[in-house]
């Protein structure tokens, strides 16, 4: 008897009974790949039977810090038992080499068993030998995914970590390793023994060249947390981003440097978004990163345009949110634009979304077009309306001290902003002309 196959998506998991050139779903050209189809029985779970919600007990539930100050940050405290992690990034960003840092300093609070897909024993000794690591750890160098979780069962592993879910198979599955049936299958059983047995799973990701995880999107929705890694592998400076966690807040932030010796967590970083001295065409703005307030400098760049239709580019912005500035500044406060191309960038490859860059945006926009620079020590905080007004955004307060914690005595904030900060001079401005009169750009 034929065995039942089906045509599956390699970038969304969508499933077809014939193969097509291109997917219904996601728009992908020759991505479907013929794979078995799974029985239900094939898959089933083991049943659970219902329990009243009272008699579970979480008095004794306490999270286990890593021992890395930026990674328990971004994670919200620590780890939780029976917690699946799936930590993302572009190849060689260094994400094995945080979590081999990671597993050494779990050792010491429990068992752990690294799981390595693509690297054989030597290289992991090798790699380990390199950041310092003593020979203690539990390794596995395996592709099978059940004997992973067999030997972390028989090891009664605290912590299990798989790198990477791309190179793991499942006998579940006779598709080829990395494809989505994989991915998602093998997925769905390393929850499921982490929910079984309390122990925290930390699985390894690939992304994909548009930065998206690879895999079926529903590999984001079955794991409890996501980390995306993110920098150039060929600067120091490594990003932590939480942009989905069940025990935390989202969005948070951790900042990492690439060393010699491993992946050192920067607890001060703001001073590394900052140049240190005013320039025409330069802000300075504090935005909030989940819990953490983090200064960052704003950059502009005007050009008179060789054609028709100036261009517009933004790195670390929102190119929507800069044409709304432009046309705010063009209407409301006279500055004319339209003739120009304009360049902006956050210095530090920071990604900033936070609608308080606003003011700092528009008035290094404005510092690039009048040719005058912002005061010393001055940094600009507020979201600026289609009106040209000037509003406040939240924690007003913990933004400003952290500003004069860095040394800047001047901060351009909307009108009716009543915190008081010592040492601080707050410029209060109504809307976005007022605020370039306060500055004396004009």
């Amino acid at each position: 008897m034929k065995e039942k196959t089906v045509f599956a998506c390699g970038e969304c998991g969508y499933e077809a009974p014939r193969w097509l050139g291109q997917c219904p779903q996601c728009g992908s050209w020759n991505t479907l790949v013929e794979q078995e189809k799974l029985t239900p029985q094939k898959n089933r779970p083991t049943a659970q039977r219902p329990i009243r919600l009272e008699d579970i007990t979480v008095s004794g539930e306490k999270r286990r810090v890593t021992g890395i100050a930026e990674l328990d940050r971004v994670l919200g405290g620590g780890l939780v038992g029976g917690m699946v992690v799936l930590l993302a990034g572009d190849p060689g960003i260094g994400k094995s080499t945080l979590l081999l840092q990671t597993a050494h300093a779990l050792s010491g609070k429990g068992k752990v068993l690294y799981v390595s897909g693509e690297e054989s024993g030597r290289q992991l000794k090798l790699r380990a030998d390199r950041l310092g690591i003593p020979g203690g750890l539990l390794t596995l160098c395996d592709t099978n995914a059940e004997n992973a979780m067999q030997e972390a069962r028989a090891a009664k592993a605290d912590t299990l970590i798989i790198d990477s879910i791309q190179t793991m198979q499942s006998e579940e599955s006779a598709s080829a390793a990395g494809s989505v049936t994989q991915v998602r299958t093998c997925t769905a059983q390393l929850t499921r023994f982490a929910k079984e047995t309390g122990t925290v799973v930390w699985i390894v990701g690939h992304v994909t060249k548009d930065g998206a995880i690879a895999g079926p999107r529903v590999l984001e929705h079955i794991v409890d947390t996501v980390l995306y890694f993110e920098g150039d592998r060929h600067e120091g400076l490594r990003l932590l981003r939480a942009v989905k966690n069940r025990f935390g807040a989202t969005n948070e932030l951790g900042v990492f440097e690439m060393r010699e010796d491993g992946m050192a967590g920067l607890s001060e970083p703001s001073s590394l978004f900052l140049s240190g001295h005013a320039s025409v065409g330069c802000a300075v703005t504090c935005v909030l990163e989940g819990t953490r307030p983090l200064l960052a400098e704003v950059q502009s760049l005007l050009g008179p345009t060789a054609f028709g239709s100036p261009r517009r580019a933004a790195l670390g912005l929102d190119t929507g949110r800069l044409n709304l500035l432009l046309a705010v500044l063009e209407r409301k406060a006279g500055l004319t634009f339209h003739d120009k191309d304009v360049y902006c960038n956050v210095a530090g490859n920071l990604r900033v979304t936070d609608r308080g860059a606003d003011l700092a945006c528009a008035l290094c926009l404005a510092s690039a077009m009048l040719d005058r620079p912002l005061p010393e020590q001055t940094a600009a905080i507020g979201e600026v309306g289609l009106t040209g007004e000037l509003r406040p955004v939240s924690q007003m307060e913990t933004r400003i001290k952290e500003c004069a914690r860095l040394g800047f005595a001047h901060i351009v904030v909307p009108k009716g902003t009543k915190t008081q900060v010592s040492g601080v001079d707050l410029l209060c401005a109504f809307d976005l002309r007022k605020a370039i009169q306060l500055l004396d750009l004009r």
